[in-house]
């Protein structure tokens, strides 16, 4: 059965994917691959009957799974027997660690804001995995995506078998227990305080990337940093992953025979070790899929009479082992990102890879390679994936394998057994670190490079598939007719299908995208005639002192509007509408700007500017994008959809508020009302020069709020709809009930992004439906 175990593993993944996703069509899937391994690979009854028998077992054990995937906690509960599992990540004021409920045997996501600098170095000293605390707190569930693309993470907790978060309001250390330590709790001891270890004993960098290569920790990495990595396509690099636990096998195998031990010996200290080494470096996928494809390995040298194992059977055994006690996993990014790249390179290792002498092109092929394999889940998960990652690989490949690892593990060593490091050693990786940072944050700058079609569909997902199989197909086979000529074929139809079905749809939409206690709001014309933004949502950021400060705080531009955008395949804005000052509508615009090409800015006409707004134009200018200010009697057109600008007039002078732009648009077959924050006396200047007007559509002013939607404005301009863009149990009560009961007695029917979510009408030849994103 040399060889065949992929054939086997693809079985076992395509069985848990019906369990846990879709039963029809990965079914019906499961059977086309039985028939194509009859037709095409001639297997044989009994061979057939092995693959159908494992088929059945993962897929009784992916419904066990699906099955067993909820909470047994009820939600009353305040009082939790804890025990910790993981170290704490303590980030400016908040602790937040997981841990498993003991009477339940449940896992929980711990929270506590911690009360002053004294109690943050305590908590950073504590030792967590030798007790047992009675902590008393309030339990409620992590947060879901109310938005189209964005981050669900009440869905990521789940598949972890985590569903509540408890928040503490006293330390999670006031009552406990302390146990006798087992192997396992020691071991994650080691890891916490390895960590902490590093960082009081080297300079941030250093800290930072040995706490990741060594521990497989990445908290202590600048935000700022980790995003230019994760930009550029090499942040798999700061995963503990084949290639770094490999090198460390190799390592200490050539070091054990150098110091007089037997290969035997080494092989089963190496398989000691390895589960050893997993927990230290905190069990990521990557690791677990590396540590069992090497355990493979070392057992086939160990028993090569008995067993015989190809690299491809390797990662294919280690596969379903792991599948075997963790179906779940299948939707970690981590997983399907390790075993794709490091199935790909294996199978074309042989035919491909190796044809290659010279080391530069064996490592940019590599580097290929594992783009190609990596892409679907890449342009799934992320939206985008960056050219430029293909040659960075290879000269950070190299960087990380041959100097980071094995110099910051020499650094650590020296520092842990003899108290100290040499100034000149320290200070050269120091030097060497620093620059590679500012290289990787310069490369992450040229967002040319950068390949952004938005989220696929599963079906564009099967194209993608499909088109990257029949390149490496055409990459092996070199007698194929005009070979090089397809392949470049296929990689123009792999990197342009995508953008041109966004460009050539057919249909338009609208949505008002959940911002929070703000508002955004995306047009996008039919056929790319036109993508215009009506505010960018925006953060209040409290004063705080500096150890309170999270290494990366919340902003809505960045982490809200722009990843909506992107996931729709969204890089230029056209028209990008500012209707006033307040932080919480045009705050995120600066995240946009520089992420996004937006053409044109507009500013409402008035006569005073906010500090925001003269900052947004002083951004737009060293980027090259004109600013307008328009008032009243400004307009324009783009294939039958008409904006006009109702207010406010020239010059205005008055509240901020009252001086939002006003915006009155025919669009997808209705009229559409964006005012704002626009107060009633705003209203009423709108109605006594509009006294005609009516609309089907009103983007309700000021979140809801009393202050706006007064009874005439509403009763004049008859509302078929109002849309309330508001934030979830919001301190300032909007929408305010009175408003709401003006609606209802006006037979208006509301949508409010606290309760539905995103709020998208999508038209096509002037016809459309609304939907929300929250059921």
């Amino acid at each position: 059965m040399t060889g065949k175990y992929f054939y086997f593993a693809l079985a076992a993944l395509l069985a848990v994917l019906a369990a846990e996703v879709k039963f029809l069509p990965f079914f019906l899937l499961t059977l086309l691959y039985f028939f194509m391994l009859h037709r095409y690979k001639h297997f044989n009854s009994p061979q057939l009957l092995l693959v159908a028998g494992i088929s059945i077992i993962y897929l009784f054990l992916g419904q066990a799974a699906a099955l067993q995937h909820k909470t047994n906690i009820p939600e009353s509960t305040t009082i939790f027997m804890i025990e910790y599992l993981q170290p704490p990540k303590i980030d400016g004021d908040l602790l937040q660690v997981e841990a498993r409920e003991l009477h339940y045997k449940e896992k929980l996501i711990i929270r506590y804001k911690i009360k002053s600098e004294a109690e943050k170095k305590a908590l950073k000293q504590q030792n967590y995995f030798q007790y047992v605390s009675k902590v008393t707190g309030t339990m409620s569930k992590p947060k879901t995506a109310k938005n189209p693309n964005s981050f669900d993470y009440r869905k990521y907790l789940a598949a972890r078998s985590i569903y509540w978060i408890v928040e503490l309001q006293e330390s999670p250390f006031q009552d406990c227990l302390k146990i006798k330590p087992s192997p396992l709790t020691i071991l994650k001891q080691l890891r916490h305080d390895g960590i902490r270890y590093l960082e009081g004993h080297f300079p941030a960098e250093v800290a930072g990337l040995s706490a990741a290569l060594i521990f497989g920790d990445r908290s202590m990495l600048d935000p700022g940093l980790l995003g230019a990595y994760q930009s550029t396509g090499i942040v798999h690099l700061l995963a503990i992953s084949g290639l770094h636990v490999s090198l460390l096998v190799g390592m200490f195998f050539v070091l054990g025979i150098r110091c007089g031990f037997t290969r035997e010996f080494m092989t089963n200290f190496l398989l000691l070790l390895l589960p050893i080494y997993v927990v230290l470096t905190g069990a990521s996928p990557s690791v677990i899929r590396a540590a069992l494809m090497i355990f493979l390995v070392l057992l086939t040298a160990k028993w090569k009479q008995y067993l015989k194992l190809l690299p491809i059977d390797a990662v294919s055994a280690a596969l379903m082992l792991y599948l075997l006690f963790n179906p779940m996993v299948i939707f970690d990014v981590g997983f399907q990102l390790s075993f794709s790249v490091s199935a790909a390179i294996i199978l074309t290792a042989r035919q491909i890879i190796n044809r290659y002498k010279e080391n530069s092109k064996r490592i940019l092929v590599t580097s290929i390679t594992a783009q190609l394999a990596a892409l679907p889940f890449l342009l799934y998960h992320f939206f985008e994936i960056s050219l430029i990652g293909i040659f960075a690989n290879m000269f950070y490949i190299p960087l990380f394998s041959f100097v980071y690892l094995p110099g910051l593990y020499l650094l650590f060593f020296m520092q842990f057994l003899f108290g100290i490091t040499p100034k000149i050693l320290l200070q050269l990786f120091l030097s060497v670190i620093s620059f590679s940072n500012k290289v990787i944050t310069f490369l992450a700058d040229f967002t040319v490079f950068s390949f952004i079609p938005g989220r696929p569909s599963l079906f564009e997902l099967l194209i993608y598939i499909c088109i990257i199989l029949a390149v490496f197909y055409l990459w092996e086979v070199r007698t194929y007719p005009k070979r090089k000529q397809r392949l470049l074929l296929l990689t123009i139809i792999l990197f342009t299908f995508q953008p041109i079905c966004n460009w050539l749809t057919p249909f338009g939409e609208i949505t008002m995208i959940d911002v929070g206690q703000g508002d955004s709001i995306f047009i996008r014309l039919p056929f790319g005639k036109g993508n215009y933004l009506i505010d960018t949502g925006g953060t209040m950021n409290f004063s705080k002192e500096p150890w309170q400060m999270r290494a990366k705080t919340y902003e809505v531009g960045k982490d809200v509007v722009v990843p909506f955008l992107k996931g729709k395949g969204i890089t230029r804005i056209d028209k990008l509408v500012l209707t006033h000052g307040d932080m919480d509508h045009i705050g995120g615009a600066f995240s946009l700007i520089n992420e996004m090409e937006v053409k044109e800015i507009l500013l409402p006409a008035v006569a005073e500017t906010a500090e925001t707004e003269r900052a947004i134009v002083e951004q737009a200018k060293n980027n090259g994008i004109p600013v307008l200010r328009v008032a009243a009697g400004d307009k324009w057109t783009v294939r039958g959809n008409e904006f006009y600008i109702l207010g406010p007039e020239r010059n205005f002078s008055g509240e901020i508020n009252g001086g939002s732009i006003t915006l009155y648009a025919k669009i997808g077959g209705l009229s559409w009302f964006f005012g704002g924050d626009l107060d009633q006396e705003g209203e009423e200047k709108i109605t006594n020069h509009y006294p005609k007007l009516t609309v089907d559509v009103l983007k309700t002013g000021h979140h809801g709020s009393k202050t706006s939607s007064a009874d005439a404005f509403i009763q004049q301009i008859e509302p078929k709809i109002a849309l309330i863009s508001v934030g979830e149990n919001n301190r300032y009560g909007h929408p305010h009930q009175e408003v709401l009961t003006r609606f209802q007695q006006q037979n208006t029917k509301i949508f409010r992004t606290d309760r539905q979510g995103a709020i998208t009408y999508r038209f096509y030849r002037g016809k459309g439906t609304f939907s929300t994103f929250l059921p």
